[in-house]
């Protein structure tokens, strides 16, 4: 990993658009500080698509992307894009799957949420599990003592024996049933709504994360970025970011958008 630096600069100065994930990327120990939501303002402000792409609920993502200075959302790792249509007044929201499959599949959930709870102790559901319309969160550390990494895998472990995909994030393990990701979801929102085809304007768009949930960007993506904390989950992350910040978490992204808005 290099530097924000090394980045030419004709690549920062055609950056088009900002992917970014939530949890310990904009937030710092479970909160967005002022001066990461005033980065994400100045970047949206600066007339570059802002787009979170988080594991984060639904119901958290209605709240994103109405209220928030952002284009669209990506949300549970890929199960959906909402964005609020200001002309119409009106939240538009795109599933990888019906409403019927989803329902199905959270009675399916909520079993497996309860077996791995009794084989894996220290482990909870995730606060937001209620607000969650396609996956399963198992909290690890965020409102738990951090578990220990062999009882992380053994979370990743048991989805996968359930046939669910397992992604592990900074805080939570998150399974689904389903082979999308984050960067399908952003392929398909940039081509529906922005008319933008993500292959051919990959090296226009930098993600920034930190975590292993964020593998399939990080190894998309020429300019991806990792905030310093990425570095607490290098072994777990087959391609890591080419550039890191100096600062971790929010103080990271602002960073990052400091750098994007130099003359």
């Amino acid at each position: 990993m290099q530097p924000l630096v090394a980045m030419p600069d004709a690549v920062r100065r055609g950056i088009r658009g900002v992917l970014i994930d939530i949890d310990d990327t904009l937030s710092t120990h479970g909160q967005i500080t002022v001066d990461a939501y005033a980065a994400l303002g100045r970047i949206k402000r600066a007339g570059k698509l802002v787009i979170p792409v988080t594991g984060r609920p639904a119901g958290w993502c209605d709240h994103i992307a109405r209220m928030w200075p952002v284009d669209a959302v990506v949300g549970e790792n890929g199960a959906f894009y909402m964005r609020y249509d200001r002309d119409a007044h009106r939240l538009v929201k795109h599933y990888v799957v019906d409403a019927a499959t989803r329902a199905s599949n959270r009675a399916r959930l909520s079993g497996i949420g309860a077996r791995i709870l009794a084989e894996v102790p220290g482990s909870a559901l995730a606060s937001d599990q209620l607000y969650r319309e396609a996956d399963l969160a198992i909290d690890f550390r965020e409102d738990v003592p951090p578990l220990p990494a062999t009882a992380i895998d053994h979370i990743v472990a048991l989805m996968e024996a359930e046939g669910m995909t397992a992604k592990v994030s900074s805080i939570h393990v998150n399974g689904w049933f389903g082979s999308y990701d984050k960067l399908s979801m952003v392929r398909t929102l940039l081509a529906e709504v922005f008319a933008t085809a993500l292959d051919a304007e990959r090296e226009r768009f930098v993600f920034v994360g930190d975590s292993p949930n964020d593998a399939p960007m990080f190894a998309f993506f020429a300019n991806a970025v990792g905030v310093a904390n990425v570095r607490a989950f290098a072994s777990r992350i087959p391609t890591l970011p080419r550039y890191v910040t100096d600062r971790a978490a929010g103080a990271g992204f602002a960073e990052l958008v400091d750098f994007l808005l130099q003359p």
